[in-house]
């Protein structure tokens, strides 16, 4: 988890380091929807590695974004749903799709 007093002085930098990349916001976007387990994700996000996936998870765990929680079966369930501090990215993600759709439908017809 990061420190505080590692975090950027300005807000919308540090909202940026913290889900700021392409892998980041497209996992935030389906666990929105629901938990998810790991080769889930894996198979949802065309394009990412394994090591991104599993390095994007664990960076989301330990700031606080994401909840990894491992089920006492055999073979072991892994499932990844959003913290409380995660769903309160939803109104930020739901600005995001309204943004892209009305671009989309306005600048590209």
């Amino acid at each position: 988890m990061v420190k505080k007093e590692e975090l950027p002085a300005c807000p919308v930098a540090t909202t940026v380091q913290l889900i700021g990349t392409k892998w980041k916001l497209l996992i935030l976007r389906n666990l929105l929807e629901r938990p998810w387990r790991f080769n889930e994700l894996h198979k949802s996000l065309e394009g990412i590695s394994q090591k991104v996936l599993t390095d994007s998870l664990r960076s989301m765990e330990a700031d606080g974004i994401i909840i990894r929680t491992v089920f006492p079966e055999v073979p072991p369930r892994v499932e990844y749903s959003l913290s409380k501090l995660g769903e309160s990215m939803r109104p930020i993600l739901d600005a995001m799709e309204e943004w892209g759709e009305n671009y989309k439908a306005n600048y590209f017809q």
